[in-house]
Parts: C-alpha cells; sequence; structure tokens
C-alpha cells in the first residue's frame, strides 16, 4: 500500500527561523521536507544551495526530498548527495541525458524522482519510468510560489497513475503548485500520493495548516 505523504517546501518558511518552522511541520505529521534549489537560469528565480541543506540536516531526521530545477543538473548531483540529500528529483527538460542522470543518483543510494512541467508530455519518461521511484507533476510553471493550480494537470496525474498500475510500478506521484485545501482532494483522487505544499502549510499557524492537509489526506488512502 503507498503511504500518503505530505511534503512541506521550505522556499515558504520563515528563512530566519527555518529550523522552528522545519521542526513544527514534522512534528505535525509532515514526512518529507521539500527543498527547492533554484538556478536563476533554468528558472527565473535564486533560491538556495547546499549550505542551507547541509545546515538543516542537523536539526531534523526527517527526508530531505530535494528538487533541483537547476540547468544540468547531473553536475551537482553528488555534492546534494553527500550535504544530506534522500531523494533528488531532476527536470526532465533539463539534461540531455535523462537516463545516465537517473542511474547517476540511484547509484548513491538515493531515491531518484524526474520532474515534467506542465506543457512536457509523460512520454518523455517511456524509457526511464521502471527506474523511478518518483514522478514530479508540476502542477504549476515552476519558479515561484503562490500560483494557482492548472486543472489540465489532474488528468495527466491520473494518466501517469493509469500506466505505473499497468506496468505494476509501486510509484509515487508527486505533485508541487497551488495545493491546498481546495484543491488536495483533487489530486488525490486522480492517483497523485505525495503533495508538496508551500504557503498552505508555512502560513500562520504551521501545525494546524499541515493537520487540515494531513486530514483530507488520510481519507484518501490506497488500498
Amino acid at each position: 500500500m503507498r503511504k500518503n505523504i505530505l511534503a512541506p517546501s521550505i522556499l515558504a518558511a520563515d528563512f530566519a527561523h527555518l529550523e522552528r518552522d522545519i521542526t513544527e511541520a514534522v512534528e505535525a505529521g509532515a514526512e518529507y521536507i521539500h527543498i527547492d534549489v533554484m538556478d536563476g537560469v533554468f528558472v527565473p528565480s535564486i533560491s538556495f544551495g547546499m549550505p542551507v541543506i547541509e545546515s538543516i540536516r542537523k536539526v531534523t531526521d526527517c527526508i530531505f526530498d530535494v528538487h533541483l530545477m537547476i540547468e544540468k543538473p547531473e553536475r551537482y548531483t553528488d555534492i546534494f548527495a553527500k550535504c544530506g540529500a534522500d531523494s533528488i528529483t531532476v527536470h526532465a527538460e533539463a539534461t540531455d541525458h535523462l537516463h545516465r542522470t537517473v542511474q547517476q543518483i540511484k547509484s548513491y543510494g538515493l531515491k531518484v524522482g524526474v520532474a515534467l512541467n506542465p506543457s512536457t508530455p509523460l512520454n518523455v519518461l517511456d524509457y526511464v519510468l521502471e527506474e523511478l521511484d518518483m514522478v514530479l507533476i508540476m502542477t504549476v510553471n515552476p519558479g515561484f510560489g503562490g500560483q494557482a493550480y492548472i486543472p489540465q494537470m489532474t488528468e495527466k496525474i491520473r494518466t501517469l497513475r493509469t500506466r505505473a498500475k499497468e506496468l505494476g510500478l509501486d510509484l509515487n506521484i508527486q505533485v508541487d503548485g497551488g495545493i491546498k485545501e481546495s484543491t488536495i482532494r483533487n489530486v488525490l483522487e486522480a492517483g497523485a500520493n505525495v503533495c508538496v505544499a508551500g504557503s498552505a502549510v508555512f502560513g500562520k499557524d504551521i501545525r494546524e495548516n499541515a493537520g487540515k492537509l494531513l486530514h483530507i489526506m488520510e481519507e484518501y488512502k490506497e488500498y
């Protein structure tokens, strides 16, 4: 049975109090901490890199779900592995050698995921899908927080889950972008089971916010 997992994105946390915010999210029941690394090239924004991950690794044993929104991620996967990543997700659009990059990450003993932008078709995964632990369906265009969920992504999630079942794969499907109380049911019903949420968690009351999302996720257990 696949678990439904909440993955709060620290991009929306208070950077002056990262340890506090991460601790509250984990104590509320979050199993992953989602870490968005942006290079200002693949996406317009620049976020943070290895020193931040290394620092917060010291304050929690929670799974670090590192999402590389960077060009040619294969240049840096070993460094992110060394600084504390448990899982690394790269964008199919960001590397010329996706299969090689996937194998590279697996060689470090980490979980590996591939992310797809909203306009990227699922068939780019045809020859790597069985190698993956997770596929991240971007439900907004990457680069900025606070965007609205793109409704067409619901069918994309559903299609991927159907494909995974046909192949007999125990695949995690992650969603990232516009996930909150009003949209999370749609993605869970479609077959997603790992939900990234930024502002929907790191708002005024982190424990309460996370608790509300986790309560909804409990209603959609996969059997």
